[in-house]
Formats: C-alpha cells, structure tokens, sequence
C-alpha cells in the first residue's frame, strides 16, 4: 500500500485540496453542538429570541459552509480516485507489453486480467472512500474528544474505554481477514481461467458433449469463491453489530450519569445534549474507522498483486543504448543456439546452428515436440537465448531494441490470429501506412484476393472476435497477407500453410517467391509438400540439427528426413 501510494504524486494538489475541504466539513460539524449547547442554555433558559435567531443564523451559515465542502471532496476524490484507476491501468497495460513470454507463463493470462481488472477497482474505491474518512475520521474523533472533555472531563471516560475496546477488535478482525482477502483475489483468479477456457474452446467443447463437465468445474471454481467471501464477510459482519451496541451502551451511561450531573448542578441541559452529540461524532469517527479497515485488507491484497507485476522484471531487457544493423540484408545465423525453459531439466534447443540468405527459401522441419516453434520464438525474441546466439545482419540481436528486430520481420504465427474489425483493418495492422494499391496486391500474392471479392462486403466485411466467421485457410491467408503488406527483410512463416489445400499452397509458394527475391524467408512446416522447393531445409529432431541440405540430399545422407517422407508421401509421389 505504501509503495502505491508513491504513484499518488500526480494528484498531490487534487489531494491537498480535498483533505482541506474535508477538514472544513469537520470542523462545521464539531462547532454545531456546542452552538446548539448555546441556543438551550442562553436563548432558550433567559427567553432571548434575538440570540436564538443570530446563533441560528450562525448555524446556517456554518451548515452552508459544510454541506459544500462535503459535496466538493466527494466530487474531486471520485475524480481522484477514478483518474489514478485509469493511469494504474494504463501502466500495468504498458508494463505488460514488455513482457517476454516467460513472464506471461509465470503470472498466467486470467491473472494478469483480474489484476487489470479488480484489483485495480479495489484500489479505485479505496482511495474514493480513503481520502474523505482518512481526514474526518481523525479530525472528528480528536475533535469530538476535546469537546466532550471540555464539557465534562469525567464523562468522558465513558468514551475512552470504548475506544479502546472497538481498536482492539478492529485491529483483530483486520489480522483474521487480511489472508482471506488473499485467497479470494487467487480464487478470482482461478475463476475466470475457468471461464477464459469455456469461452474460447466453446467450439471443441460442445463437440464432444463435455458442456457439463465444464458447467461443473464453473461451478466448483465459483463456489469455492462464494464460500471464501461468505465467511471473509460473516467475520467483518462482526463489526456493525457491534459498533451499535457499543452504541447504545455509551448513549444509555452518558444519559445515566449526566443526568446525575445535571441534577446536582455540575452540568447544565445544553452541555449534556451537546456531549451526546459529540460522543455520536465520535462514535461515527468509529464508524468510519470501521469501513476503512474493511476495505484496507482487500485493498492492501490488491496493491501487492498490482505492485508484483509493475515491479516485475522482464528476462528480455533493453539496453540503454541499443544498436542499429548497418546492412539491411536480412541474413540470419544462429550460433550453438540453446535453451531451457524455466525449471526444465532438459534443454528444448540444443547447440543449433544453421544460416538463412537473403533471397534464400529455408525451410524448417521436424516432427511434433522437435523444437521449430521455439526456434521462431527464440529468432522472434520472446524468448532470450540460454547458450549461444542468434545474429541478424551480423549483430547479436540482444544487442538492438526489440522495435528494430520486429521492423526487420514479417511473421505469420502458428495459430491464425484475426482482430475485430474489416478485412482492411486487420491486412493494414502490419504497416498503418500502407495504401490500398498495396493491401490488395498483398492480399493477391497470399491468394485471399478470391475469396474476399466474392463476399458481399468485400475489403469492408468486418471480421468477429478471433477471426471466427471465416475459414481456418481464409485466416491463414489474411494473416500472410499481414505479413505481405509490411515489407520486412525477413518473412518468418510458422506452420502458416497447414489449413491450405495443395493447389493453394502451390501457388502461394509461387507467388511468394516471385515477389521476394530480395528476402529472407524461413518456413516451419511438418508437410513435406511444402518444404521440397526451398533451398535448403533443416531438420530437427528431438531439438537438435539432424540434417541440413536440399530435399534431394537430405533423401540420400538423412534418416530424419526419409521417415517423415514416407509418413506422408507414396511411393509414386516419391517417383
């Protein structure tokens, strides 16, 4: 909670303001009481009407003065609360885009939306309600607190006892409550992983009838959710209930012994109603003590998990002066490359080496688990490399901002991803600036042209969340368009040919190849249709080399490769 509140700083004179405004209110209140104390004692007693009138007027006057201040701290803390929310927000967005994937692997997706989320309302409504009790409270408790004292000094024993016993029980609802907060921001967690899962596999899931066992593990997840905060809420329940009959307990000792003391001449009328008063502000100050140590365990729980991913370090970092490729040639070499996730005992990549030209087809490939798609991620920096090193240009590209090393490469992912909006929208997201001359020649060499001027729309159909009104070949065409429209040096296409039928992937190979004569292109394929044509091909096998060369000597000199060939072409194929 503390190291939030450093990001405060922005708003410090909103802040200022409001803790002024709010002390006003407080002390229009403390002076209301001992005013009234006046109007019974003088005006009231002695029969003067003109007192009463200017001590009323004084009362107005001061009430005015209150009620404005109160409605101008509330305005100004919303506004607060809901701006430091949005720039909360906006940073932990921010500091995740920085992430490599290792981090995502180790926070997890549903985690990082609760986070961004939730928690982040937490701290909203926290601060909202923070900022006008954090001042009142105090102020109206050691106001109050004065002001009783100075009408009655023994009488107010009565209300530090009270005090004493509300602190000691706050303070241990407070201890009881604070890993139930805990678990609850996991159990959300949890819960929406759950939901996330549902959502995207609906397709698969209804497939294969499993739409209860899912509605059942909802359920599970939700009630263990429910139960957590039923009894996080049962124990804070304990307060309220408590708050009013320590109440009513104060109320009926101070009518019992001030009215002995108004009896005996010790204490006049007014002097006792306004020690009523503020013994009530008083115990409101409570009250508003009481609210706030509901919501500072939940909050502090949501600060922790929303302070762990902004102090979180990335594995792939910048350096502070970055450098640039001074050719732009597009060659790619990977060195002894190796590497290990996190907590493996066993490498995925182990000493690879190979080298891709400009103007070349390389072709990588493998059987499932062989390490190809690690090797994208690894030339992609999502990952960084555990041994050796990955050259583009001749320079290591830890070396150069990720900015740089993505300028350099049109990628085209495994999975097919689409965003919501028209065909236009999702061809030009990989160059903004490209005209519709060159959208649609993109859109021709990765021979989606066809199909998108046979829809109704055309270029303006819009596109769902996820690409899913459309075809899985229609995605992976759209996003090599994607990749076309950017003009990168390299074109780094992982499995992007596997939802196409030969004749489109013949030709699309084709057109490929005639349109970037000048680049790099690296292909990660498990079909050997695919890969017969490119200049050279690597196989990989258990995450090592296991042969380099053209279709025709890998044939002759590569068991690797033979096996995978024959696993998918006949022998007249072969011939």
């Amino acid at each position: 909670m503390f190291k939030m509140a450093k990001q405060l700083k922005p708003f410090k004179y909103s802040i200022g303001f409001v803790i002024i405004l709010v002390f006003i209110q407080s002390l229009a209140e403390l002076a209301l009481p001992t005013l009234m104390a006046d109007i019974v004692d003088t005006g009231i007693v002695k029969g003067d009407v003109a007192y009463i009138i200017r001590i009323g007027i004084w009362m107005l006057l001061i009430t005015a003065i209150g009620t404005i201040s109160a409605i101008f701290a509330s305005l100004i803390s919303s506004k607060i609360g809901v701006g430091f929310g949005k720039m909360l927000r906006n940073s932990i967005f921010t500091k995740v885009e920085g992430f490599s994937l290792s981090e995502f692997d180790q926070l997890g997706v549903a985690s990082l939306i609760t986070r961004t989320t939730n928690d982040v309302t937490q701290i909203q409504n926290f601060i909202i309600t923070a900022l006008r009790m954090m001042v009142r409270a105090p102020v109206m408790a050691l106001g109050g607190i004065v002001m009783a004292v100075s009408k009655n000094a023994k009488l107010s024993l009565i209300l530090i006892g009270v005090v004493v016993v509300l602190s000691i029980t706050i303070w241990l609802v407070s201890r009881i409550t604070m890993p139930l907060f805990k678990s609850i921001q996991i159990k959300i967690d949890k819960m929406n992983s759950v939901l996330r899962e549902y959502l995207t596999g609906i397709r698969v899931i209804r497939a294969f009838n499993r739409t209860k066992q899912e509605k059942d593990r909802f359920y599970k997840a939700n009630k263990e959710l429910t139960n957590t905060s039923i009894k996080v809420n049962k124990i804070m329940a304990i307060l309220m209930p408590l708050m009013m009959l320590l109440f009513n307990f104060t109320s009926i000792l101070i009518f019992w012994f001030g009215s002995i003391h108004v009896d005996v001449g010790v204490m006049q009328v007014g002097d006792l109603m306004a020690f009523i008063q503020y013994a009530m502000q008083i115990m409101f100050s409570l009250v508003m003590f009481t609210m706030m140590f509901i919501m500072v365990p939940r909050a502090s729980v949501s600060a922790t998990r929303i302070n762990e991913v902004l102090e979180m370090k990335s594995e792939i970092s910048e350096l502070e002066n970055p450098k640039v490729p001074l050719s732009k040639r597009g060659l790619v070499e990977f060195n002894n490359v190796s590497f290990s996730f996190e907590g493996a005992q066993q490498p995925v990549i182990k000493e690879v080496s190979f080298k891709c030209e400009p103007g070349k087809v390389v072709a990588i490939i493998g059987s499932t688990g062989s390490g190809k798609s690690t090797l994208v991620n690894l030339l992609m920096r999502f990952y960084d490399v555990t041994k050796g090193c990955i050259l583009i240009d001749g320079m290591d590209l830890r070396e150069m901002s990720q900015v740089t090393l993505r300028e350099k490469i049109g990628y085209v992912s495994q999975d097919a991803i689409l965003f919501t909006g028209t065909i236009w929208d999702n061809i030009r997201f990989g160059n903004q600036g490209a005209s519709e001359e060159e959208i649609r020649k993109a859109a021709d060499t990765a021979q989606a042209i066809t199909f998108i001027e046979d829809m109704k729309d055309g270029f303006n159909t819009r596109i769902s969340q996820g690409g899913t009104n459309i075809s899985g070949g229609q995605k992976q065409r759209l996003s090599i368009a994607r990749a076309l429209v950017r003009k990168p040096e390299i074109y780094l296409f992982d499995d992007s040919f596997s939802a196409l039928d030969f004749k489109t992937d013949a030709k699309l190979r084709k057109s490929l190849k005639a349109c970037t004569r000048e680049d790099t292109i690296i292909i990660v394929a498990q079909r050997v249709i695919t890969v017969m044509d490119a200049d050279q091909i690597i196989v990989l096998e258990d995450g090592s080399v296991a042969g380099i060369g053209t279709h025709k000597t890998l044939m002759a000199d590569c068991e690797a490769y033979q096996e995978i060939v024959r696993s998918q072409l006949s022998e007249e194929e072969l011939g």
